[in-house]
């Protein structure tokens, strides 16, 4: 939080106040405004993190795809959902990713 000088309107900055090592104060770098402070000041303003599109399309993606025989690292459960999308480039192999029948964990290979 940033408190500006109602003179100069400049910002404040913090500073030791001639009161000792709990004694602070705001006060303005370019003009001789002091303000001796009190007590405890805080703002807390927290950003609204911005939704992200599931890339493998969320999932209606997953509705009519097959199941092979892949043992899942959750449960050990040995029945799999899979699908293959190229996530590099052409010359490299496609990118396999697995959704247990079981427990719904996802992985990829």
């Amino acid at each position: 939080m940033l408190l500006f000088c109602p003179t100069c309107a400049n910002v404040l900055v913090v500073e030791e106040g001639s009161g000792g090592m709990s004694s602070f104060r705001f006060a303005c770098k370019t003009c001789p405004f002091i303000y001796n402070i009190t007590k405890k000041i805080s703002d807390k303003k927290y950003p609204k993190l911005k939704e992200v599109d599931d890339v493998l399309g969320g999932e209606e993606a997953w509705k009519n795809v097959d199941a092979t025989q892949e043992k899942c690292p959750k449960c050990e459960h040995m029945m799999a959902y899979f699908m293959q999308i190229q996530t590099r480039s052409a010359d490299e192999p496609m990118t396999t990713f697995y959704k247990c029948c079981s427990c719904g964990h996802r992985w990829k290979e």
